[in-house]
């Protein structure tokens, strides 16, 4: 088993050592937001956005909808911080870290989950179904504004959702590879279990997708994927 490095002498965010959403909102001169303020700010802006269109172009029935993407991309993002920086805060392998973090792997994953997404509503959905997805949140004309806002809000969604699996398979190999003392793997099992807890706050998502198999299998699929392969990085974790 390989040993831990030495622990790093501050816990500053160095960029090539923070998730892509961190080292943008960092590179922000003058922003230094908590967590819950930064929930708070991206809670605001979106739903906000969400409400506008909502009234501008009469279309409350896509309102609710949008407030649980909203609500869980926020969710999301305090799960991104707390978990870089709890990670960041521990004596963890290097290339953990780096694969963890360097490797901008959940941002693949997060366009490949969009650019899927973004074929199911535009292509797939509208040839197999009667009434599209699209079509009966928006109409047979949605408003050019109103897909640019939905656009935006599924890949912070998708972002984010990437970046839970990637955490969840690194975590099984961390796990497999390294051993820990005793207080770093109680940490690292929090972590994994917070990871957790954001794949459960997707289930939000479920119920305006029950009339779409594909989407429905989708994103079940995704939060049992996490839940197994976190608890398994959870459960195989040793104590050297």
């Amino acid at each position: 088993m390989a040993r831990l490095p030495p622990r790093y002498e501050s816990d500053v965010e160095l960029y090539g050592d923070t998730w892509v959403y961190e080292s943008i909102v960092g590179a922000i001169p003058g922003l230094d937001l908590s967590d819950g303020q930064a929930m708070a700010v991206q809670l605001l802006l979106f739903e906000t956005a969400v409400l506008l269109s909502a009234w501008a172009y009469d279309l409350w029935s896509a309102a609710l909808p949008g407030t649980v993407a909203v609500a869980v991309a926020a969710a999301g993002s305090g799960v991104m911080r707390q978990f870089g920086r709890g990670t960041r805060k521990l004596d963890l392998p290097e290339p953990y870290r780096r694969l963890l973090f360097g490797s901008s792997i959940e941002t693949v994953l997060g366009i490949l989950a969009f650019v899927g997404l973004v074929t199911h509503l535009f292509v797939f959905d509208p040839r197999v179904a009667e009434v599209s997805l699209l079509d009966s949140l928006f109409g047979p004309e949605p408003p050019v504004p109103v897909v640019f806002l939905t656009l935006l809000i599924l890949w912070d969604l998708c972002y984010r959702i990437g970046t839970s699996w990637w955490a969840a398979v690194v975590a099984l190999w961390r796990s497999w590879r390294y051993e820990f003392d005793a207080e770093t793997v109680r940490r690292l099992r929090r972590l994994d279990a917070l990871n957790v807890l954001f794949g459960l706050t997707q289930l939000g998502m479920v119920p305006f997708v029950v009339d779409q198999p594909v989407l429905l299998v989708a994103v079940a699929g995704h939060v049992v994927a996490v839940t197994v392969v976190s608890l398994a990085a959870m459960a195989t974790l040793s104590v050297r």
